[in-house]
């Protein structure tokens, strides 16, 4: 195997403290690109009854997110060859403004997965270069705090994204909310317009390190478990609001503020997973995969009680902020000598799990109605914990003993 991989690259030209400057401006990236992603989920009723379509199909909105962006990721790495990471970045923030616009004017469904598809594509590579932008611009022993930080934008959107979506949505209507969401875009890019230094690449990844990385027992392990996890979240938080309308029988104010609940939790989930995952990764993983499972059975069981429903929502939220931070420090540990093609294909398992959990929690709410999809999340989380707790920390306390 050759000695130069995919992380093979120039030092960022900066200053410490003007790379973590930058890390900050990519947080407020993944902030945008996640709020615009999961909008749907709190616009899910007024989108349908406007574009003439069930709420599962509505719900397809996010699988085509994920569909193209569990392509982009590697074709993005492959195609970028020495191109400047950080114009290839401000290209993703554009494409995210340019979706955003287009979701608010769509005229159909068909319109709409067009404009969800663009965004799909600046989502899968910004998750495919992350962590190994955070291996550019600090050094190594900060590497898990930068991935944590950078997420925190992504908890950040959970807190906001589907209690404000559902908010605007009632105030000024989903398609305004939409550009809304441009706005946030534009704002992203010019952040790190003024902050993101050069990040010229020296080594163009091949097909060769993705056959290098899929490889190594412990990635293909941290693929399979959030495969599980992921699919498992998604079918069940995908159709979140309908089950708190229908089982607990809340009005919407409620709902919004049982997302805002979740979002709250998933941002300090980060914290705590980022922090625990510092020390071990596999721990970390398996710890938040069995909690997603225990608050879904808890719904199924006793969701019918608003006290209920609202603490277990809050603590998913929690579960689940916890998950990729800790599956990405996890990831970047078991390849930290090909950062970008593991983390393209963790952003593709990622994407694909979405899409598969979208469609899944399609076809259960439209044949079982919204419990079953909580069953689903349920199982699929406890699988994922199962494996990691007993693979992934046997393979860590190996490598420990190395």
């Amino acid at each position: 195997m050759s000695h130069i991989s995919d992380s093979a690259v120039l030092a960022a030209p900066t200053s410490l403290s003007s790379a973590w400057w930058a890390v900050i401006a990519l947080a407020f990236g993944a902030f945008g690109l996640v709020t615009a992603e999961f909008l749907p989920v709190s616009l899910l009723t007024p989108m349908a009854a406007e574009l003439g379509v069930s709420k599962g199909t509505v719900g397809q909105a996010i699988t085509a997110t994920a569909v193209v962006a569990a392509i982009a990721g590697p074709l993005l790495i492959l195609g970028s060859g020495r191109l400047d990471r950080q114009k290839i970045v401000w290209g993703l923030m554009a494409l995210l403004v340019l979706s955003s616009i287009l979701s608010a004017y769509a005229s159909n469904i068909t319109v709409l997965l067009l404009a969800r598809a663009l965004l799909g594509f600046a989502l899968g590579s910004f998750w495919a270069m992350m962590a190994a932008l955070a291996l550019r611009l600090v050094p190594s022993d900060k590497v898990p705090r930068a991935i944590s930080i950078i997420l925190m934008g992504v908890s950040l959107a959970t807190v906001f994204a589907a209690p404000l979506g559902a908010f605007l949505g009632e105030l000024w209507g989903w398609r305004a909310t939409f550009l809304a969401a441009a706005g946030l875009g534009a704002v992203a890019l010019m952040i790190q317009v003024l902050t993101l230094p050069k990040l010229p690449a020296v080594a163009a990844p091949g097909l060769a390190s993705f056959k290098v990385v899929l490889s190594r027992r412990s990635v293909v392990i941290g693929l399979v478990t959030a495969l599980l996890v992921i699919s498992g979240h998604f079918a069940g938080f995908t159709f979140i609001r309908p089950f708190l309308e229908e089982v607990p029988r809340l009005e919407i104010a409620t709902v919004s503020l049982i997302l805002l609940a979740f979002g709250v939790g998933g941002f300090f989930g980060n914290i705590a997973g980022g922090a625990i995952a510092a020390r071990s990764p596999a721990w970390a993983v398996a710890s938040c995969s069995m909690l997603i499972a225990a608050v879904a059975l808890t719904l199924i069981l006793f969701g019918a009680l608003a006290s209920i429903a609202f603490a277990a929502t809050a603590l998913w939220g929690f579960a689940f902020g916890a998950f990729p931070v800790s599956i990405s420090i996890w990831n970047t540990r078991a390849a930290p000598d090909h950062a970008e093609s593991a983390g393209a294909l963790l952003s593709s398992t990622f994407q694909v799990a979405i899409a598969a959990g979208a469609v899944l929690g399609g076809l259960i709410i439209d044949s079982f109605g919204s419990a079953g999809v909580i069953v689903y999340a349920a199982a699929a989380a406890l699988a994922g914990a199962t494996l990691m707790f007993i693979l992934g920390r046997a393979m860590e306390n190996d490598r420990k003993e190395v």
